[in-house]
């Protein structure tokens, strides 16, 4: 099996297109032509992590966050960033990660944080936008049905709880194909009126390449006419964070205790308690604090994420309770995520949790 086999598992469970502007996921470092002897999963990349790849046999990582953010001017080991990059390269060690892809989707990191906390009934917190979009295709009637169903194989027209949606409206086409044309239907040079079927259909946009392909494919006219557009719909099944509820509901200071304890962390920094019981909860992994105003229309008890500033926790405003775990601490959950999935989909070498705690905070 190679890398290339590997991260297209990956990116079934978080494909790269629903990744943040700003992130950088991917293969950072290897070949996709490799052949794989064994992943390493961890939640960052550092010297440690290569180091114990190679006493394990492992020739790719799987990180959730990159170890490259931006663009490196000098490989000369001055930092740790260089130093992780040149010790893998070195040493034929790929890197991939998922980082805010894994953040976005439905079963990612904040869906992990809430089923560790025992939460019930979630849903997406902040819906994502701008990956819904829109194919309109023109096929002679006789062959719609067969272009249809071949578009709904290859992932086209899933709405939610919902497949096989299309719209559909019989009308005439024309066209004149010139000489260097050839014609399905009709002869070149001549004006051609044809009984067609407009079909459109929904897709995420990650599977953009894959229905045009089977477009192209199963379409009976020399030149295809389609259109593809951007939706500005929202995907209520993809997006930052999550939110859902208790079992039942539980007293402010019980419930910062459970939360300490479950996330196992020597400090919960918390906003003022509102003296009312806790009963819907949101989350969201790593730097949440863009989504206080989220947690708060969604109409959340409590919020809980990490990396809150001293102003940010004033906009609790006495009607919500904020709960800062911790960076590490909010996504430590995400490489056991990564090892079910992919140890499921693999057999034929390991798939290893790694044991090197990445937390660069430490507490007394």
């Amino acid at each position: 099996m190679q890398i290339k086999d590997v991260t297209n598992y990956i990116e079934q469970l978080a494909p790269l297109s629903y990744a943040e502007d700003f992130d950088n996921v991917g293969l950072l470092i290897g070949n996709y032509n490799t052949e794989v002897t064994g992943v390493l999963v961890t939640l960052d990349t550092l010297e440690e992590t290569v180091d114990e790849a190679i006493a394990k046999n492992c020739n790719l990582i799987v990180s959730f966050h990159p170890i490259v953010f931006s663009g490196l001017k000098k490989f000369n080991g001055n930092n740790y960033v260089e130093r992780v990059v040149l010790k893998a390269i070195q040493n034929n060690i790929a890197i991939y990660a998922t980082h805010t892809a894994l953040d976005n989707v439905n079963n990612g990191v904040s869906a992990k944080m809430g089923e560790v906390l025992g939460l019930e009934k979630m849903k997406t917190l902040i819906p994502k936008k701008g990956i819904i979009k829109k194919l309109t295709t023109y096929v002679p009637f006789a062959e719609a049905t067969n272009v249809r169903e071949k578009l709904f194989e290859a992932g086209a027209g899933n709405i939610g709880n919902y497949d096989n949606c299309s719209f559909n409206v019989e009308g005439k086409g024309s066209y004149r194909g010139n000489e260097n044309s050839n014609p399905t239907i009709g002869k070149k040079g001549e004006l051609m009126f044809e009984e067609e079927t407009c079909i459109t259909v929904t897709f995420d946009s990650y599977l953009e390449g894959k229905i045009l392909s089977t477009l192209f494919k199963n379409h009976p006219y020399e030149e295809v006419a389609y259109e593809i557009i951007t939706l500005d719909n929202q995907n209520q099944h993809v997006g930052m964070g999550m939110i859902g509820e208790l079992p039942s509901a539980m007293d402010e200071k019980d419930f910062l205790l459970f939360v300490k304890e479950t996330f196992k962390t020597g400090c919960v920094r918390h906003s003022e308690l509102l003296d009312k019981p806790i009963k819907k909860v949101a989350v969201l992994g790593g730097s949440g604090s863009f989504a206080i105003k989220n947690a708060m229309r969604a109409g959340a008890d409590a919020y809980i994420s990490a990396d809150f500033k001293y102003h940010e926790f004033f906009k609790a405003e006495k009607r919500i309770l904020l709960a800062d775990v911790g960076h590490y601490e909010s996504e430590q959950f995400t490489k056991n995520l990564l090892v079910d999935y992919l140890s499921k989909k693999i057999s034929i070498f390991a798939i290893i949790l790694s044991e090197k705690s990445t937390n660069p905070i430490y507490y007394i």
